[in-house]
């Protein structure tokens, strides 16, 4: 069963191990876990829903809850704490594009207003109801829209309902031997259509691109009609209309299905592992395989706190001991990075591109590790979220932000986002680390990670994460890097949108909001 109030299944347990909460409580102090509410406490002080009965909504109060909240810090405060103070008003199942039609004329005769929901994944407040709304609010989920409709093998082009999961997606490609390729770290939960509206990014988009590659066509329902995009190679007929979908955050409406170009099953993969003495030696060292243009399918760069993080909370025992002494022996010491390689493809094109990766990271004094971390990395690259449950159970709270900037900015962009976080906090502690996570030829995106320890009340949680997360977003804005690079704008990024866009730019976007959607039904509040 998935956790009401956390990531993932409930059977799945990542326990920490006592050298990584001796090293916690070294940085940060003794955590002290909170009360957590409890679902059934939850459930009972819901407010009852304004909608009228209708075949495919379900008013319930457990449903409701289940629907109000996703994945961001302040999503979980108000889950642990139990201070939701707004659930939708009902949950839709639909089960075809039809049904969704028929959900907009209803919302239309009650006056309600509708949140697409897709695997509940967001981190900045794309699912949430508006505080202080005066109208009921439906959230849709597409849950029953997951089936592969179409699969077109000379094209290599698949057509799935919007709300297809992860996992269950590449299943029924992998059955005809193909991939998607998409694998963000939410990949167990997230959905095809969240993917699109979000425009996210998989963990090897080097090689298989950006969800904005890889979307060909779809079929979104809007308040004012159908808006069928056909697929074709290329066009110079006008505006690409894919574009109106992509990011949009569900302010246009439901997406309902779409097409995505898939590709056979790599033959071969594997993840490597190098260790620079410096920030500066590494990142020379990913720019330089970036602009080789080298068939990889991943690089991932740990800046020296991450790094140092990801051994402390590895449960590697003897083994990280005779690790660090090693790269100490050699000369790699505490400003030491690490970087992960992936290779996708045939055997031979594999051999190469290890080869000529090995050539370039080794003329900056990178010391190949061979694969050992690289499958520690894939055992764990989905597992590695549930360490928030596993922190929070020790009182310390995680939170992430991200931003992508070109290569000369790159190197003042991680230290402005950790200082910001650390003046933000003042006299509390709080542990930052910071990785590139997706690199381009143009420059990288930037993630950081943040632990504090829980504070014993919610409103004082809620204003350390309000105090945190304008500091680290307006460094980023300062640094001139995008607001995200990959969760989208939510409600959450909102306030840092136009000094990227520009006023004429959220004009334009709020004119195109208006086109679609005159009453103003779909997921207000959200985006611009």
């Amino acid at each position: 069963m998935r956790r009401w109030n956390g990531w993932g299944e409930e059977a799945v347990q990542l326990d920490l191990p006592e050298n990584a909460l001796a090293y916690l409580r070294e940085r940060l102090g003794e955590g002290v876990p909170p009360r957590d509410a409890r679902f059934e406490e939850i459930v009972a002080s819901a407010e009852p829903s304004r909608l009228p009965a209708h075949p495919t909504i379900d008013t319930s109060a457990a449903t409701r809850v289940l629907h109000a909240r996703g994945q961001s810090l302040p999503d979980w405060l108000a889950l642990r704490f139990g201070r939701i103070d707004r659930l939708p008003d009902g949950v839709a199942f639909p089960e075809s594009s039809h049904d969704v039609r028929e959900l907009f004329d209803f919302a239309r005769d009650v006056g309600a207003c509708i949140i697409p929901y897709g695997g509940g994944t967001s981190v900045v407040g794309h699912i949430n109801p508006p505080e202080r709304f005066e109208r009921p609010v439906l959230t849709v989920s597409l849950a029953r829209m997951r089936r592969l409709l179409d699969l077109d093998e000379e094209s290599r082009l698949a057509t799935f309902g919007a709300g297809v999961v992860g996992p269950d997606l590449e299943a029924q490609l992998r059955t005809h031997g193909y991939t998607l390729g998409h694998f963000p770290q939410s990949f167990e939960y997230s959905t095809l259509g969240g993917w699109v509206v979000t425009r996210s990014s998989g963990q090897q988009s080097l090689r298989y691109g950006r969800i904005e590659q890889l979307f060909a066509g779809g079929r979104i329902e809007t308040p004012s009609g159908t808006l069928a995009i056909p697929t074709v190679p290329a066009s110079a007929a006008g505006i690409d209309l894919r574009e109106l979908v992509l990011g949009s955050e569900g302010r246009l409406g439901i997406l309902t299905e779409a097409t995505v170009r898939v590709r056979p099953v790599p033959t071969h993969e594997s993840f490597h592992g190098w260790f620079f003495p410096t920030w500066e030696r590494a990142e020379a060292a990913v720019r330089a395989l970036a602009h080789a243009g080298l068939p990889l399918s991943m690089i991932r760069l740990a800046n020296a706190h991450e790094t140092l993080t990801t051994l402390r909370l590895a449960n590697a025992g003897i083994a990280l001991a005779f690790l660090e002494r090693y790269l100490k022996l050699r000369g790699y010491g505490d400003e030491r990075s690490l970087l992960i390689v992936g290779i996708t493809g045939d055997a031979e094109s594999v051999r190469s591109t290890l080869a000529s990766a090995r050539d370039i990271a080794g003329d900056r004094n990178g010391l190949y590790f061979g694969t050992q971390l690289g499958k520690r990395w894939q055992k764990n690259r989905f597992h590695g979220v549930y360490l928030r449950n596993a922190l929070w159970e020790h009182g310390y709270a995680v939170d992430t932000v991200e931003t992508a900037v070109d290569w000369p900015r790159v190197g003042t962009m991680v230290p402005a986002i950790e200082n910001a976080a650390h003046a933000a906090f003042g006299s509390e502690a709080i542990h930052g680390y910071t990785h590139l996570s997706h690199v381009y030829a143009q420059g990288s995106s930037v993630y950081s990670t943040f632990i504090f320890r829980i504070a014993p009340t919610y409103e004082e949680n809620l204003h350390r994460w309000q105090q945190l997360k304008s500091a680290v977003s307006e460094a980023i804005v300062a640094n001139g890097g995008t607001i995200s690079h990959q969760h989208g704008v939510g409600t959450d990024h909102r306030p840092y949108l136009a000094a990227e866009k520009g006023l004429l730019g959220i004009g334009a976007m709020r004119a195109l909001f208006r086109d679609f959607d005159p009453d103003a039904m779909m997921n207000p509040g959200k985006l611009c």
